[in-house]
Formats: C-alpha cells, structure tokens, sequence
C-alpha cells in the first residue's frame, strides 16, 4: 500500500503535495493538523476538500477526495499518526516554520522507528534554506530515508468564509470556516537524492544542487515581494494587484531586482543553470513582477508585509538579499529602500531605536553588520 502522509495543511500543502500526491494514485492520503475545527470540518466532508485556483484571467476550482486527517495532539488520533509514519513513502512537512517542528519530531519518530528501512522521501515545505537539514537533526537519521529541500515560488492565500462567498469560490469544505487560493503556477523545485525518479508527487522538479535556486527564491522573488508590499502599505493600498497602477514602482522594483539581486545572483552562480544569465533572470524577474500583481489572485498588502520581525533577520529575505549584493561587490542602492520603511514599521521613526532593534535582532554586531547598517542607515 502506498501512502501519502502530509503534515500541516495550509495552501502550500493543499495545492502543491496533497493534490500531487491524489494525481499520483496514492492508496492512502493522511493528512496531521492540530486545527480541531479544521479536522472536523474535513471528517464532515468525508474526505473531500476543494481548493481554488487563480491564473491571470479567471478562478477555477479542483476536488481531492479520500482524505483522512488526524490530530497529532488528540490522544486517540497519535497511533494512527505514527502508523501513518510508519508506513508512507512520501512525506511533506508544510508548517508556518522551522520552529514547530519541535512539535512533530516525536510521533514523527516513533513512526520511523517502527520501520527504520522504509524508503522515504520527507519534503520540507518551509521558507527556509536547510528545512530539510533542521527537520533530520529534530526527527533522526535513517538508512532510507531522504530529507529533501523544496523550492516553492508558488503564492497562495487563506480567506475566510465570508470572503469565499463574496467571491463566489468554495470553501475546503461545505462547513468549513476558510478557502485556499493559490495561483496556477506548479514548477515546484526538489533537492535530489537516489531513486527521486520514481516519486509519486505529481509537479515536482528534482535538481542536483538547490541551494542557488533556494537563493533565487529567498533573496529575489521573497525580497523583491516584501519590497513591493512595503511600498505599497506606504501608500495605502490594501491588495497587491492595486500596484499595477504604478509602473514607475514597478519600474523600481525591477531594477532593485534584476539589476542589484539579478545581477549579483548571475555573478555568483555563473554556469549553474539558464537562470543565472542576464537574459534568464530578467525573465524571472518579469514573469514573477507581473504574478505579483494578479487580480485574481487578491493578494493582501497586510498578509505581504507580516512577520517583520523575521523577514528582517539576519539569514532572512531582505537582510539576505542585501548581505548577497554587497558580498559580490555590488551596492544594493534601490533595495535599500524597502529595509527602510520595514526598519520603521517594526522599530520606529527614532534612528537609534531602529540600530537598537536591528542590534537585538542579528544578535551580533560585527564588520558586516557595520556595512550593513550603513546601506540603509543614511536614509533614516
């Protein structure tokens, strides 16, 4: 029996593993989440869910059936969580971060133990370079089992119920408090390992080396998305399609990232791959600016511009992606500018407040934190 087993289900794990993981004719889809109404509103439906779909003209709906949910933290849903475990080939972790895994590590064990020399592969869906690294120092190694690093350049939104009537787009469920939107795109990248090829997850792309795709995502597309959102939180707007009236932000957020991030990302991983080219990278960058800004898609400005506090670390998008132009010679000039209006949304208006702040956040305050500082520091 082949089984599926999903942990979180968010959009990310709706529409990209739980859906591959039905197009791939799994006998068994399990799915862990710790949301009770969520579990109820799932067992309901007897296992069907819908999530909706944006392309750039229109929204359409698709139906996955034979779900089975369970709640990690309810006493008599552990053991079939564990057996689950136990016995499923494919596995996606798809949780807000790193950090909850802690959370799952236990059970998630337990179930590895029973069959240490199962084959698995564990796709860790975080926004996080080393997932799959963080979540084998939490859970363990074993002989077959291959902990792999994603790279999901997919957008997505939850919206509540009311909001999916206004919309006219189902619910996860009849009952169901939210919906899911996600936009139609589906080239989702996997770190490689022995026998990926014959993986039942539908849409996923195995490469070799991830890590200067994991760069492209984390430090251009989620950099130049929270850049985008900032501005537009300045002006006022509530949804990120309402940017598309402002091409000269658009033509700024464009240089920011093909000609600051692009270019340094090209100088770095030269020969990698097409992308790390002038030409690939500004289609990148285009492609994924004209996405950005999908009606369809009705992306909040609020939802963009959340979690100010760790997309400012040290390792994360923006700090990220000015450390990355600065380290190949390069001033991140028109990035600069975003760091500046999140360091005042999160710290305030006072300039040593925000050196304050930044000081507590990085944990550290040595030569590169100097330099740093001192791209963005004059602007405050």
């Amino acid at each position: 029996m082949k089984t599926f087993l999903g942990i979180g289900l968010g959009p990310i794990q709706t529409s990209i593993f739980l859906d591959g993981a039905f197009r791939g004719g799994f006998d068994r889809l399990v799915i862990a989440d710790v949301d009770a109404a969520l579990v109820a509103a799932l067992r309901k439906s007897n296992g069907t869910l819908q999530i909706n779909t944006a392309s750039r003209t229109s929204v359409t709906s698709q139906t996955i059936t034979g779900v089975e949910i369970f709640n990690p933290i309810v006493p008599a849903d552990r053991e079939p969580l564990i057996a689950a475990a136990a016995e499923a080939s494919e596995i996606a972790t798809a949780l807000p971060s790193i950090v909850f895994y802690k959370h799952i590590q236990d059970w998630l064990r337990t179930g590895f133990q029973r069959a240490p020399d199962q084959r698995r592969f564990v796709y860790a869906a975080e926004n996080h370079n080393h997932a799959a690294e963080a979540l084998e120092a939490a859970v363990g190694s074993f002989s077959a089992t291959h902990y792999l690093n994603t790279v999901i350049g997919k957008m997505s939104g939850v919206f509540p119920a009311a909001e999916c009537a206004r919309r006219k787009m189902p619910t996860l469920t009849p009952v169901a408090d939210r919906g899911h939107l996600v936009e139609e795109f589906n080239r989702i990248l996997i770190q490689s390992c022995a026998g990926i090829e014959e993986r039942r997850v539908q849409n996923l792309m195995a490469k070799s080396d991830l890590l200067p795709f994991e760069e492209a995502k984390l430090y251009g597309h989620n950099a130049l998305h929270l850049w985008l959102g900032l501005h537009a939180q300045q002006r006022g707007l509530q949804l990120m399609d309402e940017i598309a009236a402002d091409p000269g932000l658009l033509a700024r957020a464009r240089i920011a990232f093909v000609q600051e991030i692009g270019v340094a990302l090209c100088k770095k991983r030269a020969g990698v791959d097409e992308l790390f080219t002038p030409t690939g990278f500004a289609a990148y960058a285009d492609d994924l600016l004209q996405r950005m800004v999908n009606p369809f898609l009705t992306d909040r400005v609020d939802r963009v511009c959340r979690d100010l506090e760790r997309k400012l670390s040290w390792d994360d998008r923006m700090i990220g992606a000015v450390r990355l132009v600065l380290s190949q010679g390069l001033a991140p000039t028109v990035l600069a500018e975003g760091v500046v209006l999140a360091a005042r949304t999160l710290f305030g208006e006072d300039r040593r407040q925000i050196r304050t702040g930044f000081e507590k956040l990085w944990g550290k305050w040595d030569a590169e934190a100097t330099t740093v500082w001192e791209q963005f520091a004059l602007r405050l």
